[in-house]
């Protein structure tokens, strides 16, 4: 008999930051995953860049993740190419893209992140 997962409801406020590998001046809440809620297929967190910071550049083999920005700019690279993003822009990285993300404004960048699935295996 399998058990039925339980539905979640979470405060950004209960989860402390956490400083993912490979992440300078950067920091994540990791809201809902499989290590703190029953989701089996999504990664959701949001994070917050400060000035200068960055996630250096990489790639993931079978994961799919999408970033919305809700406030401050910064340099989204994909595949080497880079682009301004602010409020409101929403990425798309499919597996294989090698990406990063730097905060090149005056303020923190803050953005959610949805992954899936949540490893990269």
């Amino acid at each position: 008999m399998s058990v039925k997962p339980e539905a979640v409801v979470r405060n950004i406020a209960e989860v402390m930051w956490e400083t993912p590998p490979e992440h300078y001046d950067a920091h994540s809440k990791m809201l809902m995953t499989p290590q703190n809620c029953a989701t089996r297929h999504l990664d959701f967190r949001i994070s917050s860049y400060q000035p200068k910071g960055y996630v250096a550049p990489h790639r993931h083999k079978v994961q799919e993740q999408i970033y919305h920005i809700l406030s401050g700019e910064g340099l989204m690279e994909l595949d080497g190419a880079r682009r301004v993003v602010r409020a409101h822009d929403c990425i798309f990285i499919p597996p294989g893209v090698e990406h990063a993300i730097y905060n090149t404004g005056l303020a923190d960048l803050v953005f959610f992140v949805v992954t899936t699935p949540p490893s990269d295996g």
